[in-house]
């Protein structure tokens, strides 16, 4: 620790990120007890689609990952520690100072090598998740070579990216006026969706190849369920996911025309193709009941509320002060708001997980409704087992961190769906 004033602010601060490290191992710990012990046998309602030794790998797989996830909270804590009242803002400020730089380009300069040092202090952990977990699990495809080259391309983007955002930011926030929230968040928005029409096309493609699905039974029923539920798309896509992972998985991507339905290579190995036909009926499903909207709309309102929260808290001494940052300015504000807000939004997670689980019932409804609902339950059960994932987990841990409900659960509510 360094000279830091604890402050009140400071003991609210390391209050709130002890009891989220707190709760969080204390799920984690709630986790590992539940899985152990309904290791040894099958949930009877899926004793016989499943079998004991992939149930078992299930229970294995989610431990072994338990472990990692516990020194990442912990590790977390200790960066926010080392970052804040340890001094370590302070340092870096005082490094990128010395190039003398003007103001605005001393910042942004400041916010690349803050993100930098995060990424290389979270490789160990991320390498470790990769080649270790995974790969004992036989889910990892990863080679050194191609790992080094993603994490390139991803710090590479991060500049391209990163430099002109944090430029227009900081910009604003040192010349806007009291109002430079408001300017700053109608950026961010545009930014945003800008980004989330430009992925598929621009950047999704640094990172996989994107084959057109090919003409057959499984193309055929696609382009009938889309036709029945009136959804348009630029295309239907499959994914070399097996490049990098034999976890199955699919998604769509993009906004307006530039929309995209895109399949992992690995999916439509593991699935027929009805069972296919009915995971894309579930994901019309969010479209139809317009939760990707939804979610938009929450997210930039969500953005409002912290820009107009950073630009009260960035005038207020004691927000630096307190937090171990010698010299206010704005690119310092940043990083602390970043920093600090994880801290208190963590509470949210139970809330945001109940809606997102809500989401999925009606998904799965509306895909019961529009395709073959038998199906969409086989293949979910399918995925449970070729992901791994397990069939028992802890009710309290699920309900904090989950975003889709537990295996039992939702195929009940499938079946119900199918009786109504």
């Amino acid at each position: 620790m360094t000279g830091v004033p604890m402050t009140t602010w400071t003991w609210i601060v390391l209050l709130f990120a002890s009891l989220a490290t707190a709760i969080g191992l204390f799920l984690a710990e709630r986790q590992k007890v539940h899985v152990l012990a309904h290791r040894g046998y099958v949930p009877d309602r899926f004793a016989d689609k499943i079998s004991l030794q992939a149930h078992q790998k299930a229970a294995d797989y989610t431990l072994a990952k338990l472990a990692p996830g516990n020194v990442g909270q912990v590790y977390s804590l200790l960066l926010l520690l080392v970052w804040t009242v340890g001094g370590g803002l302070t340092l870096l400020d005082d490094m990128t100072a010395s190039f003398g730089l003007p103001a605005i380009w001393n910042g942004v300069l400041f916010l690349v090598l803050f993100f930098l040092i995060g990424q290389l202090l979270e490789l160990p952990l991320d390498m470790y998740a990769t080649f270790k977990i995974e790969a004992k699990f036989g889910f990892n495809n990863m080679t050194i070579g191609l790992y080094i080259a993603d994490m390139m391309k991803q710090m590479l983007l991060m500049l391209v990216i990163g430099v002109p955002l944090g430029w227009v930011i900081l910009s604003l926030m040192q010349g806007a006026g009291a109002w430079w929230w408001l300017y700053g968040w109608l950026f961010w928005t545009g930014f945003t969706l800008f980004m989330i029409w430009a992925y598929p096309s621009l950047i999704a493609p640094l990172f996989n190849k994107f084959q057109p699905l090919q003409e057959g039974e499984m193309k055929a029923r696609i382009e009938a369920l889309l036709l029945r539920c009136g959804f348009k798309s630029n295309g239907l896509f499959v994914m070399d996911g097996s490049r990098r992972s034999s976890h199955g998985n699919a998604y769509f991507t993009g906004l307006g025309s530039a929309k995209r339905i895109v399949f992992f290579d690995t999916l439509l190995i593991q699935l027929e193709p009805v069972e296919t036909e009915a995971v894309l009926a579930h994901e019309l499903g969010h479209f139809h009941h317009g939760h990707v909207k939804k979610r938009l709309a929450v997210m930039i309102a969500a953005s409002l509320g912290g820009f107009a929260l950073l630009g009260w808290l960035m005038q207020q001494s004691w927000f630096y002060t307190g937090l171990g940052v010698a010299y206010p300015s704005s690119h310092a504000a940043l990083v602390l708001f970043m920093l600090v807000l994880p801290v208190f939004t963590f509470a949210l997670n139970p809330l945001m997980s109940y809606f997102s689980r809500q989401n999925e019932f009606e998904a799965d409804a509306y895909a019961v409704a529009n395709s073959n609902g038998k199906a969409l339950a086989t293949a979910l059960v399918k995925m449970y087992e070729d992901n791994a994932s397990t069939l028992t987990p802890d009710p309290w841990y699920s309900a904090w961190h989950d975003s889709h409900p537990p295996a039992p659960v939702r195929i009940d509510h499938i079946e119900q769906c199918l009786t109504d």
